[in-house]
């Protein structure tokens, strides 16, 4: 293994303590798994071996696995369009069972299709747990009993911005920082330190949305990148400044999706609401980071979904409402290589030379995406409600969850 990759694997493995699925998208924060272990190729018919199944919550959430657990949010009171509680929830990983609930009050009203939220995925460092609620609450918690460390509510104390569909963002690990995006005058991007909950800094003018912030490096420099409500937004943390800015103009704001950085210093954003798909080359010049635009479309419009980069291929589920087709776009140069009709709009983990692909019916599926079009391996359905929630894989063990129920399954051989 080259030398830069074990830096990585270090750089991560150390500052998550090793958890197997610590933040939102992974260990790197982009939906894939590295040295994963072997999947299996094929599922019987009624589909992979389910390990466990239990109720849980209306709510979006993301959920983090470490140490032997699973945590995540839900929401409890009246299921559909109001909420009276969110509930933080750690789950044994081998039997499903509750180890222990936060709950605190949360009434937050929505259409009946989004329901009550919450929607945010935690974020797991060593023996502290890091929640974002619907209505902006941040809370630090101890992972072994579930008692509050600090918290912040960004609403009263900063002025979050107002969203329709309320706080959706997930919390970002920088050095010594918990990093989000808030919202506001010099409150766009902000962190706080993750031992005491003290601010550490805050900057930027710029509402925000329902994206989450993700780290990348340009040419030496890292940047935590977020969009905001018209603007894909960068920050350079270590003074910390706005970097750069560049349009993303979403109707009404919903830009929803995480931007994707990969190689060539290409960053892939999209959204649907008529702002459609773009990829912006970044590199440092005379101390200043340059924004070049490459293409932009919107036969990719990803609306909420995930979106992963294999070589120079990103693949994302495009379209609003009504048929959402999983679509293969070559990164650098915006071409559609294909579009599959078989799922309806799907979030995807990659491992293992393999893409588990679970769409918003409850459709699970491993597939092989390559710039050639969609192999599926194996297939079956194994939710019920509105999926969607990406998976969650740790070792061999996936998890899934839709608005009713959460479900831990074994993909290994």
């Amino acid at each position: 293994m080259p030398t830069t990759r074990l830096a990585v694997l270090f750089i991560f493995g150390t500052a998550f303590g090793f958890a197997q699925w610590p933040q939102w998208g992974g260990p790197n924060r982009n939906f894939q798994v590295s040295g994963s272990p072997p999947l299996a190729t094929t599922w019987p018919t009624a589909g992979p071996k389910r390990v466990w199944t239990r109720p849980l919550g209306e709510g979006f959430s993301g959920m983090v696995v470490g140490g032997g657990r699973l945590y995540t949010l839900h929401n409890r009171g009246n299921r559909g369009q109001t909420g009276d509680q969110e509930v933080v929830v750690a789950i044994d990983t081998a039997t499903g069972k509750t180890v222990w609930e936060f709950a605190y009050k949360a009434s937050f009203t929505n259409d009946a299709e989004v329901g009550p939220g919450p929607h945010a995925s935690p974020l797991l460092d060593g023996d502290r747990l890091y929640t974002v609620g619907v209505t902006s609450k941040l809370h630090c918690l101890d992972t072994k009993t579930g008692k509050v460390v600090w918290m912040h509510d960004l609403k009263s104390e900063y002025k979050s911005s107002n969203l329709i569909y309320g706080y959706a963002s997930s919390p970002l690990l920088y050095k010594n920082n918990i990093v989000l995006p808030v919202g506001g005058e010099n409150h766009a991007l902000m962190a706080f330190d993750k031992t005491t909950g003290k601010l550490a800094w805050s900057t930027g003018t710029f509402t925000n949305a329902y994206s989450s912030p993700v780290l990348i490096n340009v040419d030496g420099q890292d940047q935590i990148v977020t969009v905001m409500k018209q603007d894909v937004m960068s920050v350079d943390p270590n003074k910390p400044a706005v970097t750069w800015w560049h349009p993303q103009k979403a109707e009404y704001g919903l830009n929803v999706t995480m931007p994707v950085w990969g190689p060539g210093n290409l960053l892939f954003v999209s959204s649907s609401y008529s702002a459609g798909s773009k990829v912006l080359e970044l590199h440092q010049q005379n101390g200043k980071t340059t924004v070049k635009e490459l293409w932009d479309g919107y036969r990719l419009n990803v609306h909420h979904t995930n979106v992963v980069r294999i070589g120079d291929v990103v693949y994302g589920s495009t379209g609003m409402s009504g048929p959402a087709p999983l679509t293969a776009v070559e990164v650098r140069t915006g071409k559609v290589l294909w579009q599959d009709r078989q799922f309806s709009k799907a979030n995807m983990v990659v491992a293992d030379g393999k893409v588990i692909v679970l769409d918003q019916d409850g459709m699970l599926a491993l597939t092989i995406l390559s710039p050639q079009g969609c192999k599926v391996l194996a297939k079956a359905q194994v939710m019920e409600k509105l999926a969607w929630t990406p998976p969650v894989l740790a070792g061999t063990k996936l998890y899934v969850r839709d608005r009713k129920t959460l479900v831990a399954l074994e993909l290994g051989r």
